[in-house]
């Protein structure tokens, strides 16, 4: 005797339009099984997106789209701003999700090394973590970091070397 119905551990994803009488913002993707859904939010799909980008040796810091960018976004990533704000753009459909991150890479490290491990790591973890297909994940590099630019205090005085007290 044949079954058409699905495993437990089985699952379809829908998007919603926030229409369908769940707590659902438009936009979001519905992960359906037989015991019931899980809605996951276009802005958890890009705070995992930017988590993962931050895990990445040679990313400085992720950088926020639109005017202002540079002057607010170190504020808005204490106050838990949108992620869009804060460098991440995400597209979720049904089955798939797209990412675009903008950063500042640290100067010294291989961009392209570190673009394949950004690539690896946010395809990974929203697969991992919400069982949706990352398409692609678009890397915009604004700027390079350096260390010595860190350092706006004034250098101390020289030690005292004993000649004149």
């Amino acid at each position: 005797m044949a079954t058409d119905s699905k495993s437990k551990t089985e699952t379809a994803v829908t998007k919603t339009n926030g229409n369908d009488g769940a707590l659902t913002l438009p936009g979001s993707s519905v992960l359906v099984g037989d015991d019931g859904k899980t809605v996951v939010h276009n802005q958890v799909v890009a705070k995992i997106a930017g988590l993962a980008v931050q895990e990445i040796e040679g990313v400085q810091r992720l950088v926020p789209y639109g005017p202002g960018q540079t002057v607010s976004s170190f504020a808005k990533t204490i106050t838990r701003s949108s992620m869009h704000e804060l460098g991440v753009n995400v597209e979720v459909g049904q089955k798939e999700a797209a990412v675009d991150v903008r950063i500042i890479t640290s100067y010294g490290a291989s961009i392209p090394a570190v673009a394949d491990g950004i690539r690896r790591n946010v395809s990974d973890r929203i697969e991992q973590m919400t069982g949706l297909q990352v398409v692609e994940v678009n890397i915009d590099v604004v700027d390079l970091y350096f260390p010595e630019a860190d350092d706006d205090e004034p250098a101390p005085p020289p030690a005292a070397t004993g000649r004149v007290q």
